[in-house]
Order: structure tokens, then C-alpha cells, then sequence
């Protein structure tokens, strides 16, 4: 059991990242960026080449994944969200511009980097045992516990950002009440255009971060997408605390459901229990209602 809680806590602090980036984008544009997990997967690439083939510092390789990422971001919020967000009648629309960049990054990727599954070297080596791993003691690696760590100090980052710096109370007023952040002298257009930076970022920085771990393909963002809605949707859409919590939830669940049960079957669980979660609480943990 302690093995479990140890893997479910690495994997929710990184889905917890994840879900975080995906919120971000929703709660200032009220657009579920489908895109996302491509970006993770983008992120794991710079990773991989820079890291693995080039060989700079990890401590440089992390970050310019997490600043590619992040123009990237700039350049889709730029030119093909805001324009469809600016001339859109319907909510569809926007949708499928989402969709339609998520299918463009995927269908690049595979054409520049093929389907083939990348790795890169461990960034530590090691491990730390908790007691007899025969008699119920664990195992937790140092490249697992060095994810873990810089994820929750990335959180942590972030939260500090969005609650004590001006542009991050600007974040969080346009979230609230768009009009009401302009008529307070707020930079809409700019700060939508900050938050999808950072939502794409995260991304960048989870790809980075679990390139070391698991490796990446380029097949590897709808599934990531698809993690990051279930977080999203369990926690509550567009609220930061309900991303974390979502992120941990679905990690101690996937920990939990791949100790007892095959993989495939872990999974059918985890969506069965999601849709009956929200037909009693539709608008996740913490979510409110909103139109």
C-alpha cells in the first residue's frame, strides 16, 4: 500500500501540473484548449532534443521547453483564437478551432518526428527504500521523487504568481468578470494572451519533466488531453484548486486501479466513476455553475 501512495503521489503532482496549464486557458477565454496535451507532447520533444541529442544542462533544456511552449501558446491565442473569439457567434466555433489545432500539432509532430517512443537519460540516479519492499515497504525512485519535487515547486510557483503580482490579480479579475477588468483599466487582450502563455508553459514544463520518466511520442497528447479534462471536470472547470486536487485525485486512481486491476480496466473504472460523479455534482468539486 505504501508503494501505491508513493506512485499516486508522483503522478498526481504532475497531473495536477498538467490540469493547471488546461484551467488557466479555460478560466480567462471560457475555451477548453483540446491542444493541450499536443503541447505537452511538444514540451517532452524540446526535452528530448536539446537534453537527450544536444546535451545541454537539463536545468537550461527544462525551461526553454517550458519558454517554446509558452510562444507557442502566444502564437495560437494570437492568430487563430482571438480572431475566432473576436467574430464568433456560436460557441462551437471556437471548439472547433481548438480541435483543429490539436489534430495540426498532432499530425505535425508525427510527420517531423515519426511514431517512434523517445527517452532520454535519467537527469539523477538512485533510489530511496522505505523499510522490507517484500513486507510491504516501497521504493521511490530519485528521477520519480525529482519529478514530483520540481512539479509541486512549479505549483507553488504559480500559485504565488497568480495571488501576489499585479499581473497575476489581473489574471484573476479577467477570469472573474471580463468587462468589469476593463472598465478597471485591465489589458484584456494582453492578458488573455499571459494566460495562455502560462497555460501553455505548464504544458511544456510537464512534457519536460515526464520525457525523463516515461518518454514521449508523438501520439502521446490526446491521451494527456483527455487526463487533463477528467481533472478538470472532477475538480471543477476554471477553479486552480480544483485542478490540483483533480490532478491528485486521478493520480492516486490510476496508482490504486494499476496495482489491482489491468490497465485498460483501470481506466473503463475511472470513467465509469467520473460520469457518476458528475451526474450528482455536474459542476465538479468546485465548480459553479456558469453560461
Amino acid at each position: 500500500m505504501l508503494q501505491v501512495l508513493i506512485n499516486g503521489a508522483v503522478l498526481g503532482a504532475v497531473y495536477a501540473l498538467i490540469a493547471l496549464g488546461l484551467t488557466m486557458v479555460f478560466s480567462i477565454m471560457r475555451v477548453v484548449n483540446f491542444a493541450h496535451g499536443q503541447m505537452y507532447m511538444l514540451g517532452g520533444f524540446v526535452v528530448y532534443y536539446l537534453y537527450g541529442q544536444y546535451e545541454w544542462p537539463f536545468y537550461l533544456a527544462l525551461p526553454a521547453a517550458a519558454l517554446v511552449l509558452a510562444a507557442i501558446g502566444v502564437a495560437f491565442n494570437r492568430f487563430f483564437f482571438q480572431p475566432v473569439l473576436a467574430s464568433a457567434t456560436r460557441e462551437e466555433n471556437s471548439m472547433l478551432m481548438a480541435v483543429g489545432t490539436a489534430l495540426l500539432l498532432e499530425n505535425l509532430a508525427l510527420t517531423l518526428f515519426g511514431e517512434k517512443q523517445r527517452g532520454v537519460p535519467s537527469v539523477v540516479d538512485g533510489a530511496f527504500i522505505f523499510g522490507e519492499v517484500a513486507e510491504g515497504g516501497a521504493i521511490l525512485t530519485h528521477p520519480n521523487a525529482f519529478v514530483a519535487l520540481l512539479s509541486a515547486v512549479a505549483i507553488c510557483g504559480l500559485l504565488a504568481f497568480v495571488q501576489y503580482t499585479r499581473p497575476g490579480r489581473a489574471l484573476r479579475a479577467v477570469a472573474q468578470d471580463r468587462e468589469a477588468a476593463r472598465l478597471q483599466g485591465v489589458n484584456v487582450k494582453a492578458t488573455t494572451t499571459l494566460g495562455f502563455a502560462i497555460g501553455a508553459g505548464l504544458a511544456g514544463l510537464a512534457g519536460g519533466l515526464l520525457v525523463t520518466i516515461y518518454g514521449v511520442n508523438a501520439g502521446v497528447g490526446t491521451n494527456i488531453s483527455t487526463k487533463a479534462f477528467i481533472m478538470i471536470m472532477v475538480g471543477g472547470a476554471g477553479v486552480t484548486k480544483g485542478a490540483i486536487v483533480g490532478g491528485l485525485m486521478l493520480g492516486f486512481a490510476e496508482a490504486i486501479g494499476y496495482d489491482l486491476l489491468p490497465g485498460s480496466v483501470t481506466y473503463l473504472m475511472i470513467f465509469v466513476a467520473m460520469i457518476v460523479f458528475l451526474i450528482f455534482k455536474p459542476n465538479g468539486l468546485f465548480g459553479k455553475p456558469w453560461g
